[in-house]
């Protein structure tokens, strides 16, 4: 299994992703074997880390829905379009995805843990409140897809709830 973290960390809660895999890295208590991946803003080394097969990827980034700032959603992906071009940063994971997808490296479960941000637009290493109370909540989202059976039911992208 691989747990992603994307977002840049220097735009305050863009970097919320990386934070919450830098705490699970430090507190763990992942299944052995998980692969931690601090994306940031450089998806290409995500679909790299998918050359080498896994059956679960688990991808943590802010995630702009309309709700309210700290809202946690827990989406499953079951789709992904292809890249039309590829940049060497892909810093959206859809794009990350799809070019796993043209490699033919996206694994058979992918989920989505995502955190409505309040301050994305300001040069700051802090998260927002709202968003450094969240992850806490994300962190039980990802244990619990971690130590999920293979193939049970979780939402899919169109289904998302917010947690927290």
């Amino acid at each position: 299994m691989v747990v992603a973290g994307f977002g840049n960390v220097l735009r305050g809660d863009d970097g919320f992703g990386v934070e919450v895999v830098r705490r699970l890295q430090q507190s763990g208590a992942a299944p052995d074997g998980t692969v931690f991946l601090e994306v940031g803003t450089g998806g290409i080394a995500l679909a790299q880390e998918l050359l080498t097969p896994c059956d679960r990827l688990v991808i943590v980034d802010a995630m702009e829905r309309g709700g309210t700032p700290g809202s946690v959603y827990v989406l499953r992906v079951d789709d992904v379009e292809r890249p039309r071009s590829v940049d060497m940063h892909m810093a959206v994971p859809a794009r990350a995805l799809g070019l796993a997808q043209a490699l033919g490296a996206l694994p058979r479960e992918v989920f989505l843990v995502g955190c409505e941000p309040a301050v994305v637009d300001e040069l700051t290493m802090e998260l927002s409140d709202p968003v450094n109370r969240a992850v806490d909540s994300a962190l039980v989202q990802v244990r619990t897809l971690l130590s999920r059976p293979f193939g049970s039911r979780a939402p899919s992208l169109a289904e998302g709830r917010p947690h927290g």
